[in-house]
C-alpha cells in the first residue's frame, strides 16, 4: 500500500505544539512514559496468549530494548508485545486519548504551576506524545500479534502524519525518537548517553517486572574473535509489594504508582496488606491526591491490577473493590488462584469476595486513620472523592457505619469547617431529637432557602448537602446512633412544639380562621398539590412548597428519570405562612369577596413564587411570568 498522510485533530495539534515546546520542565519523564507503554503492550499480550492457545505469537522472551544510535542521534524503545494493527494505529495514535483532549487542554491552560501542568499528562492517555519534548521527527513501527503485515506512523509532529503497510515489521512495538540537539539550559539532556538512560531506567522504571535491556556501549573488538556483546538488563524486576517495608523507598512506592495510575504526581497514601492463612495474597494500593478526569463516567477504568504468583492478570479488575472505591490504584496478588481466570469467574470466586471485605475495610480504616491524624490530607481526600464515596451509603450497607464516621458535611455551624454526624449530635440543643437536613444545588441557595428560616431563628444546625448523590443516601441511612435524619423541606416539621412555653390555641385558632381559603386553595391547586396548610417552618417567606414525608422529592424523581427509571411525580404540600402580610391579605381579600376570579390567579402567582423560591419552575413559565407582569402593572 501506498504511504498515506492525514491532519491531525485540531485538538491535537495544539497537544502536539504543547509537546514540542514543551511546559514540562522535567523532560526525562519522556522514557517512562514509552517503557510503561512498552510494558502495558507486553502484559496485553501474555494475557490474550493464555486466553487464546491458538494466537500465532511467541511468548517465550517478552523484554523491552532500548537502542541507541550516537551518529544517527536516535533512541528506540521497542517491545514483542500485543502491537497494533493499522487501524488501530490510525484511531489511537491518530486521534490522541480522543474525547479526553480538549478537556486536557482545558485543564493545562487552567493549571497553576509546573508540577500541576506535568500531573496532567499520563491521566489523559497521552505519554507516547511526550517523546516530542525530546524529538524533532517519531517514527513507530508496529505488527500485532497473528498478523502477517506491520504498519509504519510517522510524525514531526507539525499538523500532520504518514501511514504505511510494512511486510517485514517484527511482533510489537518499536518507537523510535530522532532527537533534538542536548540543551542541558532547558533541561534536555544527552538521551543517547547510555548513563543517562540507567539513571532514568533505575530512578523510575526499576520495578517493571519485564526485562528492560540495552546493549553495552564498549562492543567487543573483532579482534578477541567475540561476537557482539550480550545485552544487559537495566532494572531489578523485583516486585515492591513483595519486598520488605523496610526495603522499599517512599520514591520507590510513587514511581509504581505513577505507572499503574498514569498519574504524574504523588499519592496521598500508599497502604500495604498481606494476608496470610489458608488464602494468601499481597496488595499495594494508592489513594490519589486528585480526583481523574472519568471519575464520573460510564466507561471510567478502575485502578487495581489483579496478578497471579507474580503473574499479570487483569488491568482494572472491578471485583477487588466496591464501585464506589473506583478511585483507589494499585496491584493485589493472589497465591491460589488459577492462571486462567476470567472476568466472570472472578464475579463468583469466594476468595475474591474475601479479599474485597477485606481491602474494603483496609481502604475505609485508613481514611479514618488520616481522619483523625492528619486533617489536611484528609481534607484533601475528601474535596476530592467524598462525593464517589458517599455511594457507598447506598450501595454497601455492610460499611455504612465506617463511611459515617470518615464523612463530613457542611453545615450552618460554620462557614467553612465540615463536621461529622457525631459532632453535630454532640452539638443537639436540649430536646432536639432529630437530626436535620436540606439538599440543594450550593450552599447559597441552600441557604436562602424558605424552608431554613425558623431554624435559624431558632439557632438550631442543618446540614447543607449539596452533592447529587446526597438525595439518595439521606433516605437510604435514615438515622445514626438512635437519631433520625429528617429533611427540613419534607413532611411537618413544628419546633415549636418542642418548646416549652408554646400553646397550641393560638395554631388552632390560626387554622379556624385560614380554615375557608385553604379549602378553596386547595381547589384552585388541586392538579400540582396534594394539601394547603399553615406553615411553622415559615418566618419571613409568605409560602413554601414541601415534600410529604415519605414522597419523593423533585430533584431525586428527576435523577431517577435520567437514569431511565420511570416514577410517578408526586403531588406537594403549600404551606402558608400566616404571619406574612401578603396571606394576611388574600384571606381577607376572600372573605370580604364573593368573586374570587382574580384571587385564583393571586394564588397561582403564591404558589409558583414558592416553587422558584426552592430553585424550581412554574409548570407553565410564560404564563406566570404574564401573570407577574400584569400584576406589576397594575401596582404602578
Amino acid at each position: 500500500m501506498p504511504t498515506e498522510t492525514f491532519e491531525f485533530q485540531v485538538e491535537a495539534r495544539q497537544l502536539l505544539q504543547l509537546m514540542i515546546h514543551s511546559v514540562y520542565s522535567n523532560k526525562d519523564v519522556f522514557l517512562r512514559e514509552l517503557v510503561s507503554n512498552a510494558s502495558d503492550a507486553l502484559d496485553k499480550l501474555r494475557l490474550e496468549k493464555l486466553w487464546d492457545d491458538a494466537l500465532d505469537a511467541d511468548v517465550s522472551d517478552l523484554h523491552i530494548d532500548i537502542d541507541v544510535d550516537k551518529d544517527a542521534r536516535t533512541l528506540t524503545v521497542r517491545d514483542n508485545g500485543i502491537g497494533m494493527s493499522y487501524d488501530e494505529v490510525g484511531r489511537l495514535i491518530g486521534t490522541i486519548a480522543n474525547s479526553g483532549t480538549a478537556k486536557f487542554l482545558q485543564e493545562l491552560q487552567e493549571a497553576k504551576d509546573a508540577a500541576g501542568a506535568e500531573g496532567l499528562i499520563g491521566q489523559f492517555g497521552v505519554g507516547f506524545y511526550a517523546g516530542f519534548m525530546v524529538a524533532d521527527e517519531v517514527t513507530l513501527l508496529t505488527r500485532r500479534a497473528g498478523e502477517s503485515q506491520g504498519t509504519r506512523w510517522t510524525s514531526r509532529g507539525e499538523g500532520t502524519y504518514t501511514l504505511e503497510t510494512v511486510d517485514d515489521a517484527p511482533q510489537g512495538t518499536s518507537v523510535t525518537l530522532h532527537l533534538k540537539p542536548a540543551d542541558p539550559e532547558n533541561q534536555l539532556h544527552d538521551y543517547t548517553s547510555p548513563w543517562k538512560i540507567r539513571e532514568i531506567i533505575k530512578r523510575y522504571s526499576d520495578f517493571i517486572t519485564w526485562p528492560i535491556r540495552m546493549v553495552p556501549e564498549s562492543p567487543a573488538t573483532a579482534g578477541d574473535g567475540e561476537g557482539a556483546p550480550e545485552p544487559e538488563t537495566l532494572n531489578s524486576m523485583k516486585a515492591l509489594w513483595a519486598r520488605p517495608r523496610d526495603e522499599v523507598s517512599d520514591d520507590e512506592y510513587h514511581e509504581l504508582y505513577k505507572h499503574i495510575g498514569h498519574d504524574w504526581r504523588e499519592p496521598l497514601e500508599t497502604i500495604r496488606l498481606q494476608a496470610e492463612g489458608t488464602f494468601e495474597y499481597q496488595a499495594l494500593l494508592f489513594l490519589p491526591a486528585h480526583a481523574p478526569h472519568d471519575l464520573f463516567t460510564r466507561d471510567s477504568k478502575r485502578g487495581v491490577q489483579l496478578y497471579v504468583k507474580r503473574v499479570f492478570i487483569m488491568d482494572d479488575c472491578e471485583a477487588l473493590l466496591p464501585p464506589y472505591l473506583r478511585f483507589v490504584k494499585g496491584v493485589v496478588d493472589a497465591a491460589d488462584l488459577s492462571l486462567n481466570v476470567s472476568r466472570e469467574i472472578l464475579q463468583q470466586d469466594r476468595h475474591i469476595e474475601m479479599m474485597r471485605r477485606r481491602l474494603t475495610k483496609k481502604v475505609l480504616s485508613t481514611v479514618k486513620e488520616m481522619k483523625t491524624k492528619d486533617e489536611e490530607r484528609y481534607g484533601t481526600f475528601w474535596r476530592e472523592f467524598g462525593t464517589v464515596l458517599k455511594e457507598g451509603l447506598v450501595t454497601d450497607p455492610e460499611n455504612r457505619d465506617a463511611i459515617l464516621t470518615v464523612a463530613s458535611f457542611a453545615t450552618t455551624h460554620h462557614d467553612t469547617e465540615p463536621t461529622t454526624l457525631k459532632q453535630y449530635v454532640e452539638r443537639m440543643k436540649d430536646g432536639q431529637e432529630d437530626i436535620y437536613y436540606l439538599t440543594g444545588e450550593s450552599r447559597q441557595s441552600i441557604e436562602n432557602s424558605p424552608h431554613m428560616e425558623a431554624f435559624r431563628d431558632r439557632g438550631i444546625e442543618v446540614l447543607l448537602l449539596t452533592d447529587p448523590v446526597d438525595e439518595v443516601w439521606a433516605d437510604a441511612v435514615g438515622e445514626y446512633e438512635g437519631k433520625k435524619l429528617r429533611s427540613v423541606a419534607k413532611g411537618q416539621i413544628d419546633l415549636d412544639a418542642k418548646e416549652e412555653d408554646a400553646s397550641g390555641d393560638e395554631r388552632e385558632k390560626q387554622n379556624e380562621e385560614y380554615a375557608g381559603l385553604l379549602g378553596w386553595m386547595k381547589e384552585q391547586l388541586d392538579e400540582d398539590i396534594k394539601e394547603v396548610r399553615l406553615s411553622s417552618r415559615l418566618t419571613v417567606s409568605p409560602a413554601c412548597v414541601v415534600s410529604d414525608a415519605h414522597d419523593l422529592t423533585p430533584a431525586l424523581e428527576n435523577m431517577y428519570r435520567a437514569m431511565g427509571q420511570e416514577v410517578p411525580r408526586a403531588k406537594r404540600i403549600l404551606e402558608l405562612n400566616p404571619g406574612h402580610q401578603l396571606v394576611k391579605g388574600l384571606n381577607q381579600a376572600y372573605k370580604e369577596r364573593e368573586d374570587h376570579s382574580q384571587l385564583a390567579e393571586t394564588a397561582e402567582l403564591l404558589y409558583g413564587l414558592a416553587v422558584l423560591a426552592e430553585g424550581g419552575q412554574p409548570k407553565e413559565p410564560a404564563r406566570f411570568v404574564k401573570l407577574m407582569a400584569e400584576r406589576l402593572e397594575r401596582a404602578l
